[in-house]
């Protein structure tokens, strides 16, 4: 039997759970997973991808609420989605993408309190028996590493939208 290494996913795995809300912390202390940041939203790295590529599109106003969102933050935030694939298709050029929000805990909000959109690229045959049977997700790139590619494309293609 294979070994497939993952520490990083102990946190996660443990459930630690902070009074603070994780996204507005990361704001001012995980600068190595935002790719980039605009005037009413930034750009992280999902801690926990399903999928190489998989980022969040987030407020910078703690809401949990879409309804809350001015204008012009619901625009800029989808200004960042085309930003978004555009990045992917040039950096791992999948196949497909998912983009959604799930908007509460019943939607299947992972934070529900403060509302992000998820980016993910897609590749045929991109889930296999490891998620099914052995419940574990493989993912072939480091997140970091992806961040590093993602980050300059971000700054290249905002000045096209």
């Amino acid at each position: 039997m294979e070994t497939i290494f993952a520490p990083w996913r102990m946190e996660y795995i443990k459930g630690k759970k902070t009074d603070e809300c994780v996204f507005c912390k990361c704001l001012v202390r995980c600068d190595e997973h935002i790719i980039y940041e605009d005037k009413y939203s930034f750009v992280m790295m999902n801690r926990y991808p399903y999928i190489s590529g998989h980022l969040m599109i987030i407020p910078r106003r703690h809401t949990g609420e879409y309804s809350d969102l001015l204008q012009e933050e619901r625009k800029e935030i989808f200004d960042l989605v085309e930003i978004a694939l555009k990045a992917l298709r040039e950096t791992m050029n999948p196949a497909g993408f998912n983009v959604g929000m799930n908007l509460g805990k019943a939607a299947g909000a992972g934070i529900a309190e403060h509302l992000h959109l998820h980016v993910i690229p897609r590749w045929e045959g991109d889930t296999n028996f490891m998620s099914v049977i052995g419940n574990v997700r493989i993912i072939p790139e480091d997140v970091a590493t992806t961040a590093a590619k993602l980050a300059p494309l971000f700054k290249k293609y905002h000045q096209e939208v």
